[in-house]
């Protein structure tokens, strides 16, 4: 029922975006704003929310020694591997269209009376990029994932969204009527968030194909290219191989991870360390308002375009980056958990977004209004003023297609596991049909408008809505569920676990000796 209902609707609106561009368009920007200016208010309360549950929950509460399982439960990966996972699948392909048109945006035409190309334009850029990209997306996922963990792997629940609500309604109320609307929203706000996702790779990669090979970015390129990684895409999921999949996963880690490295050294490196440290200063000075920062008082329209835009994108990806991420948890103490969602990946974006943003600074306003024109060029054009640049290209261009390879099909397996209530294996059939609905909706949103880009941001905004609602009981949820936990029976379990892994330790060290 639940598969049946969320597929019809996805196919229904992606089959109108196609029958009537233009109608499409105007009902979901009608929608767009009517949520932005009604409320607006709500995305960056409950993003800040999520950030202070997190917080609480994994450094304060007398919880955060309790394992994401039985008391003797072990991590199934090793910290590395684990981290290398949860970044991909958290960020995926958003880090490398985003990375130089984002800041370059905000030094060109900053707000609040800033002059653009200054070094308050530059302030500006990197504090709101490190607001977009740092805490605030990852204590979402860390929320939703944390939720999902504890009630699969400590409560052997289905790893279903509805079942986050069993300690408010109830096991009964959760497999009736109320669960199922709930497991519907929640496929919905996946299809959305990961058809987005798709949706500005498959833009990177045209632009990439034109800037390098000049072939044109015509319609007919854009659905042949759609064609074809859907074909791959599908294939693979329903072939089985997730752990190939994890494989790519952790490549495209590796390859963005030496590409950074790279462009540290050979750009300015002086000048990208200072903007990382300067940056995170801004950030931290001014999070608070920030974090609640929506436009009250001047310059709505900016912050719906963005830092809502970004807020909803993440609460639409929460499903899906959530189930991922819960998944490969089990074993991991709830401090661990947080510490390695919510700290760990928001500096690594950072890090990531001061190389690239400082590169394409530093080449002038000019060069950056340039830029912006084509916000899925913008990398593009930036690399080639470097050395090395040409060669990267070539590697980010292929990054993109295995970034977009690999969050397509988790997303197939995702939105199956999803659909068949909550099944770690669901049906080839079951994934083929989600493979080619997103597909066909990410086709049919870049091409019932002029902009594609501004048809995605408008879609992860509308899906996203219902779902803010639900991180939130979710939150209220966690806390119900955690006091019939004993706290006294979690740290004598962690206190033995602890003595049982020094052991071992103690005598390496006397072979050692």
């Amino acid at each position: 029922m639940v598969f049946i209902a969320a597929a019809a609707l996805v196919f229904l609106t992606a089959l109108a975006g196609m029958a009537n561009p233009q109608a499409f368009a105007a009902v979901f920007n009608a929608a767009f704003h009517g949520i932005t200016s009604g409320f607006g208010w709500l995305y960056p309360v409950t993003m800040t929310a999520f950030v202070v549950f997190a917080i609480w929950i994994g450094f304060f509460s007398k919880f955060r020694n309790m394992r994401l399982g039985p008391d003797d439960s072990k991590p199934d990966y090793s910290n590395k591997s684990w981290f290398a996972m949860l970044f991909s699948a958290g960020m995926g392909v958003g880090l490398v269209f985003w990375c130089v048109a984002e800041p370059l945006n905000f030094f060109a035409e900053p707000i609040g009376g800033i002059k653009a190309g200054t070094g308050a334009a530059k302030q500006f850029a990197f504090t709101k990029v490190f607001l977009h990209w740092g805490l605030h997306p990852w204590a979402c996922y860390t929320v939703i994932a944390l939720a999902i963990a504890y009630m699969q792997f400590r409560r052997n629940k289905p790893l279903l969204i509805s079942s986050l609500f069993i300690p408010l309604v109830g096991e009964k109320r959760t497999k009736g009527a109320l669960g199922k609307v709930v497991d519907v929203l929640a496929l919905l706000a996946a299809a959305g968030g990961v058809c987005t996702t798709l949706g500005l790779g498959v833009l990177q990669i045209n632009s990439g194909m034109k800037f390098l090979f000049g072939i044109p970015t015509t319609t007919t390129v854009v659905v042949a290219t759609v064609l074809v990684l859907t074909v791959v895409y599908v294939a693979t999921a329903c072939a089985g191989v997730e752990k190939g999949t994890s494989k790519i996963s952790n490549a495209n880690i590796y390859i963005a991870a030496a590409l950074a490295v790279l462009f540290l050294i050979v750009g300015p490196t002086v000048g990208i360390l200072k903007d990382l440290f300067e940056g995170i200063g801004s950030y931290l000075q001014n999070f608070i308002s920030n974090s609640f920062a929506m436009g009250a008082f001047g310059d709505s329209e900016w912050y719906g375009s963005w830092t809502i835009y970004y807020w909803a994108w993440w609460i639409a990806w929460s499903p899906f980056t959530g189930a991922f991420i819960a998944r490969i948890s089990r074993g991991r103490t709830v401090r661990e958990f947080v510490a390695g969602v919510l700290f760990l990946p928001a500096i690594a974006s950072m890090v990531w977004f001061a190389i690239f943003g400082t590169m394409g600074m530093d080449l002038g306003l000019d060069f950056a209004r340039q830029a912006i024109g084509s916000a899925s060029t913008a990398l593009f054009m930036m690399l080639v003023h470097y050395p090395l640049g040409r060669i990267a290209a070539f590697v980010f261009l292929a990054l993109c297609v295995t970034f977009f390879w690999a969050s397509a099909t988790g997303a197939c397996t995702s939105l199956g596991m999803y659909s068949e209530g909550g099944t770690l294996n669901p049906s080839n059939r079951t994934k083929f049909v989600w493979g080619v609905l997103l597909a066909f909706l990410a086709l049919s949103l870049m091409l019932s408008s002029s902009d594609g880009l501004t048809m995605l941001k408008t879609l992860s905004i509308v899906v996203g809505f219902p779902f803010a609602f639900i991180g939130i009981a979710t939150m209220v949820s966690m806390v119900k569920a955690l006091r019939e936990e004993s706290p006294e029976k979690i740290e004598a379990a962690y206190r033995e676990s602890a003595s049982d892994e020094a052991e071992p330790a103690a005598a390496r060290e006397g072979a050692e000796s």
